[in-house]
């Protein structure tokens, strides 16, 4: 393969700021790949999905047909702010390429594309493809997953091309995941002259942590994290607002269905007298979870590294995906066949060179065997 063309293609990826909330970025990045895909030859879409979020996109080799062999998805935004790029646009030295979204995942997204490129005419013909890119599945997919799901309904597997782990492991299961904002209401007063007439919501709070991180199960890899705290308006007032977000992140779909329940009951007792507590679940990915369907899905991925010298071992991550979604809908799914990369979500994000041309051809020869 030309390197040079890719890495070329792949700076005008990286080099678009396109965090979630930057929608012009994510949309710009949308037009790049439209682009670089009708000149391919596929059918591309731009699919509106509201105007919190920029647009995603479809691209199928088959216009008309109404189910996939195979859904290859990728996501388009970062978790990066706007200003990110000029601090630190793409780079690379000898062995790796850095730079925002780098191997998350512009670097996927570029592998779907060279991999289809690749493909044989006879492939093509024979098989119905789908390549579906959404803006937001940084912030949890809220405006996407919808349309995900509809689309990996009308396929017999799906392929999602997040990075390969550091140690170059392909993803079979992930952990699912929640996101909770509770909010405490108090009532104010002087904290010198009538703090008896006060009911503190910070103190609630914390009573609510204490409460909250109780409902975790560390041998079930149920996990809690109380991760950000706001409340009050000055030292010298009972606090009448706090707020806090909290994550949520579970191997077994049963434990969501537990923890869910029990802080549901517990804001609705609440955790001090006179303060009111509200739960809002600010998103959520069921757990990705090997099946049958998994396991023969996963033979074929190991046939295709046999054959075409990729070494193939497997990771469970704590982190979730889109490949959540798709899995939950009981549709076969598998994870991580982008390059190599590690330091995601970090100034240290970093792809290993390397590992991008046999990446494309893995995937390429995963399509071909579906």
């Amino acid at each position: 393969m030309d390197l040079k063309l890719w890495t070329d293609e792949l700076r005008q990826l990286v080099n678009v700021d396109c965090g979630t909330g930057t929608i012009e970025g994510v949309a710009q990045v949308a037009d790049i790949l439209a682009s670089m895909w009708a000149k391919e030859g596929w059918q591309c879409e731009k699919v509106d999905l509201g105007s919190a979020v920029g647009p995603g996109v479809l691209v199928t080799n088959k216009p008309h047909a109404t189910h996939f062999d195979v859904l290859l998805i990728g996501h388009l935004d970062t978790v990066f702010p706007a200003g990110t790029v000029a601090q630190r646009p793409m780079s690379q030295d000898e062995t790796r390429i850095y730079g925002p979204g780098s191997s998350d995942m512009k670097s996927g997204l570029l592998n779907i594309l060279w991999a289809m490129r690749g493909m044989e005419k006879s492939d093509l013909q024979r098989l119905s493809i789908a390549v579906a890119m959404n803006p937001d599945e940084e912030t949890g997919s809220v405006h996407s997953h919808q349309w995900l799901g509809e689309l990996a309904e009308r396929s017999r597997h799906v392929l999602v091309c997040e990075a390969a782990r550091a140690d170059g492991s392909l993803v079979n299961a992930r952990k699912g995941l929640a996101g909770y904002e509770l909010t405490f209401t108090g009532v104010a007063a002087h904290a010198g002259n009538d703090p008896e007439k006060g009911r503190s919501a910070v103190t609630a709070l914390a009573h609510s942590i204490l409460a909250i991180n109780a409902l975790a199960d560390p041998e079930r890899g149920t996990t809690l994290n109380v991760g950000v705290v706001s409340g009050g308006d000055a030292s010298n007032i009972v606090a009448s607002w706090a707020k806090a977000e909290v994550d949520l992140r579970f191997w077994e779909n049963s434990e969501d269905e537990r923890v869910n329940r029990a802080l549901l009951d517990l804001c609705e007792t609440g955790f001090m007298e006179g303060v009111t507590t509200t739960i809002t679940r600010l998103n959520h990915k069921p757990a990705m979870a090997i099946n049958a369907q998994t396991e023969a899905l996963m033979k074929i991925v190991e046939r295709a590294g046999e054959e075409e010298g990729v070494a193939i071992s497997w990771k469970a991550v704590g982190g979730g995906s889109d490949a959540n979604y798709t899995s939950a809908l009981g549709i076969p799914t598998l994870d991580g066949f982008g390059p190599i990369g590690a330091g995601f979500h970090s100034p240290a994000e970093y792809l290993e060179i390397a590992s991008v041309e046999p990446r494309i051809r893995l995937l390429r020869r995963v399509v071909s065997m579906l």
